[in-house]
């Protein structure tokens, strides 16, 4: 099994459906080092298995598919992303041996329970304020520090930029999710690297 990627563009039923998707997926897929992520909760199976195509052909072995592990296994993803009310790890792996899988967590205790049914990374969030959930409580720094000790990586989601990115993995992120600081970005790519050299800033 590969590296675990510290930068991972997530997709969303909108980004899913831009008329330049091809062009921003190649963009962000000709970084070399971050995963992409299909993933959106109200599309078909055909759909979703349109999207991680595109990503495929994109970045080939680092794609990760979110749910749908038949789409995981048509495309031969790198990775899976289940949610708290799928599938556990355990059973996942089933499927596949060398799949990364990753659980999204809320809590410590959701994320200890992850932990114990074999998941490799946790998905930690929202950090910050999101347009994509506004009901949810940001956790904060302060609050993502709790999830780090349970000794699994964590990925932290919500409200990530390349002005706050230092900050959250300095407070012991492995790594970063971004949705809108990427997809929207005038340059995906460039924008991609940027944050990623905020990442590389723990490790120099």
């Amino acid at each position: 099994m590969s590296e675990l990627p510290r930068l991972h563009a997530i997709t969303d039923e909108r980004i899913a459906r831009l008329p330049d998707l091809e062009d921003r997926s190649r963009a962000l897929g000709a970084t070399g080092s971050l995963a992409l992520h299909a993933r959106g909760h109200s599309l078909t199976g055909r759909d979703h298995l349109a999207l991680a195509r595109v990503l495929s052909s994109a970045a080939a072995g680092r794609v990760f598919i979110n749910d749908r592990l038949d789409v995981a296994l048509a495309v031969e993803a790198a990775g899976v992303q289940l949610s708290g009310l799928g599938l556990s790890p355990k059973e996942a792996r089933r499927l596949r041996h060398d799949w990364w899988i990753g659980v999204s967590v809320h809590t410590p205790e959701e994320a200890a329970a992850a932990r114990d049914l074999g998941a490799d990374y946790l998905l930690v969030g929202p950090v910050f304020a999101t347009p994509t959930h506004p009901e949810a409580r940001p956790l904060g720094v302060e609050g993502l520090a709790r999830f780090t000790p349970l000794g699994v990586p964590v990925v932290a989601i919500g409200g990530i930029s390349r002005t706050n990115a230092r900050e959250v993995v300095a407070g012991g992120a492995h790594g970063l999710a971004v949705i809108r600081a990427l997809w929207d970005a005038p340059d995906p790519g460039r924008a991609a690297q940027e944050i990623m050299k905020e990442i590389a800033w723990k490790s120099s």
